[in-house]
């Protein structure tokens, strides 16, 4: 078994050195175009790193559909491609599970459980989910980290590091400095289940009056660094709900916005990777109740005065308040702002708020087709940053940008039809910086987590 184990992890490295030589004769092509003066075929190129890329079957699929909402952080035609990439890691068979499992929870492991399935009922980017029971019966889901998962990451973000060096080489409009720090420190973060299951705990915590959302139970005592084993949430696809009547998904999209917006404009958190398979719906009385939040591993917590200029610059777009807007964006973290930076600005917030802006029910594209949604103002971004870059992006923007257009994609998916002014206003009533200070603290100190950021 031991030699299996050594293949494996030698097959990973090979693979890693390949997309290595890859991105290098890229690097390379993208050096000597630039010291003879040729143009090249972007598309072409983002195919090829895609390919590159493609071989990687972990971390890095995060890192580059992190990297594709954010416009310009790399070019359009990379973008597209790299949102194209999946996760599709092969699932750790029977003996190396057992071996794991042994490894984390002792030899006498199977003991503690009244059944543990020998195959996972799902696989993510980092590790699989057994389904399992509690000695008394208690359904479970227990997640597995994956082996080698440490090396994997540094791997994948030296990968990272050299995809941002060839954008630098093509006179970029945004510095990606603070993009790469906050991407790899949440990514080596998501490798510590123990973080995970405080996060969860925190979540339950700022839940807990919210019956329509449900978050699982940690087991500690079955949990480690590298496994984290929560009560079993019982639920469908969402996108089983996609064609229930507009009532339903209106319904399901309610809750989903009062799920993230909740916890972040009372508490300064947020679920950072709002996508389809991090939710699923739990019914009563053979209908759709709820949701069940079920994954942990991408969750910011922020300064309450990130919130606040949040919160800011939302009154400021719709007040046309300039002065706001400003203060807004240097409690954001921006520098150096010019008249000409904050226009530019101004145009992906004004993409981002939209749906928050105008007080009638309406649809998250509001008659743009779910293919075109956001292409336009995200063209008009790059094409002003190229006058003005490098713009230095802070690090704060990259989680929220990337789970406001993920929890936008899920309203598109549900064709919801909301008044997402309402619904905000209401989260953000009474808002004050100080008071998310304290209950932060508290529901920190609570889900014994020490350090806000």
């Amino acid at each position: 078994m031991r030699d299996r184990e050594t293949n494996r992890f030698s097959a990973r490295v090979g693979r890693y050195a390949r997309v290595g030589s890859n991105m290098s004769g890229i690097a390379a092509k993208l050096a000597g175009a630039k010291l003879l003066g040729k143009d090249l075929d972007k598309a072409k190129n983002a195919e090829e790193i895609a390919a590159a890329l493609g071989d990687l079957k972990g971390p890095m699929m995060k890192v580059a559909q992190l990297l594709s909402t954010i416009p310009d952080a790399v070019p359009p035609e990379y973008a597209e491609a790299l949102a194209t990439l999946q996760s599709n890691a092969p699932p750790m068979g029977w003996a190396f599970v057992k071996r794991r499992m042994r490894a984390e929870l002792g030899a006498d492991w199977l003991s503690r459980f009244g059944e543990f399935d020998h195959a996972p009922s799902a696989a993510a980017s980092l590790g699989q989910v057994h389904r399992a029971t509690t000695p008394d019966g208690e359904p479970l889901a227990c997640k597995l980290q994956y082996p080698e998962m440490d090396s994997a990451v540094e791997a994948d973000l030296s990968q990272f590091a050299m995809l941002l060096s060839l954008h630098r080489r093509m006179r970029p409009a945004i510095d990606t400095s603070e993009i790469a720090e906050e991407i790899s420190g949440r990514l080596r973060e998501e490798l510590d289940y123990e973080r995970e299951a405080a996060h969860a705990a925190l979540y339950r915590s700022i839940l807990a009056a919210h019956e329509n959302i449900r978050v699982p139970k940690v087991h500690a005592d079955l949990s480690t660094r590298r496994l984290l084993t929560m009560s079993w949430q019982e639920g469908n696809s969402l996108l089983s709900y996609k064609d229930a009547p507009q009532e339903v998904r209106n319904r399901l999209a309610q809750t989903m916005f009062e799920a993230w917006w909740y916890p972040f404009s009372h508490f300064a958190v947020i679920h950072g990777d709002p996508h389809l398979g991090n939710y699923t719906v739990f019914e009563k009385d053979g209908e759709a109740a709820g949701i069940n939040l079920l994954d942990y591993g991408c969750v910011r917590i922020f300064p309450p005065q990130f919130v606040q200029g949040v919160v800011e610059l939302y009154r400021g777009l719709l007040h046309d308040d300039d002065a706001r807007i400003v203060s807004a964006y240097e409690l954001w973290g921006f520098q150096n702002l010019s008249r000409e930076l904050i226009d530019v600005l101004n145009v992906w917030a004004r993409f981002i708020y939209g749906p928050l802006l105008s007080d009638r029910t309406r649809s998250i594209a509001d008659g743009v087709s779910p293919a075109a949604y956001g292409r336009q103002e995200a063209f008009k971004v790059h094409q002003a940053l190229k006058e003005l870059g490098p713009v230095r992006v802070p690090r704060y923007f990259v989680f929220m940008d990337r789970a406001a257009i993920g929890l936008g994609g899920v309203f598109l998916h549900l064709r919801a039809e909301l008044n997402f002014f309402a619904l905000f206003n209401d989260q953000i009533a009474n808002f004050s910086s100080s008071a998310v200070a304290r209950r932060q603290e508290m529901a920190l100190k609570r889900a014994g987590i020490s350090e806000a950021v």
